[in-house]
């Protein structure tokens, strides 16, 4: 197994380029070892380049300010990765600083979506994605902070599921991550997989901030037990008003009636929460996790944040501009807004089971399309912030939220549908999935590369 996924990004990675770290050495001495006998004991793997650490390799997020900044130990996540039997060949491609919907750092260069080379994968876990579209692997790790698992997820055809907050740990390194908007999981082909891959790794570490309840039961057993009558609410318009392509509504309306059809009660529904609210506090918001991120380096560094920005592409200048305005009183304002919203879904999901919506509101855009070196900062940014419109409201509440692939444009390129839960119920988003899957499967649709 481990030689032929290497073999496969030899041959496929030249053109699409997810692979940025490899590992293979490592990975056949592994394989030809004593490997952990745990429930993926010898299947390939690949790790995002942000996060989940991995010891005696370095952790960039595709900036060349960080190059250098080789780990001396596995996180919790890395751990459990390898004790579920997982082997790392490499690391994937992320856009800088983890910053935007689209994988195309000027340093590690563009990551193309297998489907078509002309488009982006998505992002910020677009290395992972394309990794696992193009069959390099079945599954690669993924993290969300406004929709970095479910918009690759998309884009490139996969079954893609940010857990609820606080169900994989996020330690030792990280505790909340700015409001604890970010969850770890992964990308893959089938729902199946997902399941059983957070099986494996769900769970706290002693000092996390944020602690999920145990799951009732396995996850894996959600899927292989479909349930009829869930309450589906749909909604194809964006809460902020953000324009939605006509065969991203279409999409919807097709995972509408495949729900009816399995025996759900699906209702017509407007969004729930404050859309413009929203995107002005997460227009305010986000900008900070690239200004603490550099703030941080700074002050390892020994020198001012102002030297180290010069080195950074014009969308994240743009954000650290924005971010080294905000006051802590800001921050907590901001806060409050969210859990507020958490209040809101919480009653929202007193009555509904699931919120049905598009994942993106357009279909995955042609690499360039968020550049800012050519759109300047402030319409670049807008053009993310319409990009997160249905994706964003889950990491700042908390809430699990999945894509599903369900169909695909003229030009041969994925569209994905969301599904959203009450906090903690993933149950329900692998059931739900589980059975989509089933009655219109979407696996065996390979890109032709």
């Amino acid at each position: 197994m481990i030689e032929a996924s290497i073999s496969r990004i030899e041959s496929y990675d030249g053109r699409i380029n997810a692979v940025t770290q490899r590992f293979f050495d490592e990975a056949r001495k592994n394989a030809d070892g004593s490997l952990v006998d745990g429930p993926f004991r010898g299947v390939p793997f690949l790790v995002k380049d942000f996060y989940c650490h991995m010891k005696g390799t370095p952790t960039t997020g595709s900036a060349r300010l960080l190059e250098d900044n080789v780990i001396d130990h596995d996180s919790e996540l890395m751990r459990r990765y390898r004790q579920a039997g997982f082997v790392t060949l490499g690391k994937t491609n992320v856009p800088e600083m983890v910053s935007v919907g689209t994988t195309e750092p000027a340093w590690r260069g563009a990551t193309r979506n297998p489907w078509n080379f002309d488009h982006t994968p998505g992002g910020s876990s677009g290395g992972a994605a394309a990794a696992v579209a193009a069959q390099y692997v079945a599954a690669a790790h993924a993290n969300d902070g406004a929709g970095s698992i479910r918009i690759p997820a998309s884009c490139c055809g996969l079954f893609g599921l940010k857990p609820s907050r606080g169900r994989v740990t996020l330690g030792p390194d990280v505790g909340e991550s700015i409001g604890g908007i970010t969850a770890e999981h992964v990308v893959t082909r089938s729902v199946r997989d997902s399941a059983a891959i957070l099986d494996a790794t769900c769970g706290p570490m002693v000092g996390d901030p944020y602690v999920a309840p145990p799951p009732p039961r396995p996850f894996l057993e959600s899927v292989r037990n479909p349930q009829a009558g869930l309450r589906i609410a749909v909604s194809s318009g964006a809460p902020d008003g953000t324009n939605v392509a006509a065969e991203c509504v279409a999409a919807v309306e097709e995972a509408a009636n495949l729900c009816r059809s399995l025996g759900h009660h699906v209702e017509e529904i407007t969004s729930p929460i404050d859309g413009p609210g929203f995107r002005a506090a997460l227009s305010d918001f986000w900008p900070m996790t690239v200004t603490r991120g550099l703030v941080a380096l700074a002050e390892q560094r020994g020198t001012n944040p102002d030297v180290l920005v010069r080195d950074l592409e014009p969308f994240n200048q743009y954000l650290f501009s924005k971010g080294i305005t905000r006051r802590a009183v800001d921050y907590i304002q901001d806060l409050v807004r969210f859990q507020g919203m958490a209040r809101v879904f919480g009653h929202f999901f007193e009555k509904y089971d699931i919120w049905l919506s598009p994942t993106l509101p357009f279909a995955p855009p042609k690499l360039g399309y968020f550049d800012a070196g050519i759109l300047g900062g402030e319409e670049s940014w807008q053009r993310v912030l319409d990009s997160f419109a249905f994706t964003a409201p889950a990491n700042v509440t908390g809430l699990p939220s999945a894509s599903v692939p369900m169909s695909w444009t003229g030009d041969n390129l994925p569209i994905g549908v969301q599904l959203t839960a009450r906090l903690n119920d993933e149950a329900s988003l692998f059931n739900l999935a589980g059975q989509m899957e089933i009655a219109k499967p979407w696996s065996g649709r390979r890109p032709e590369l």
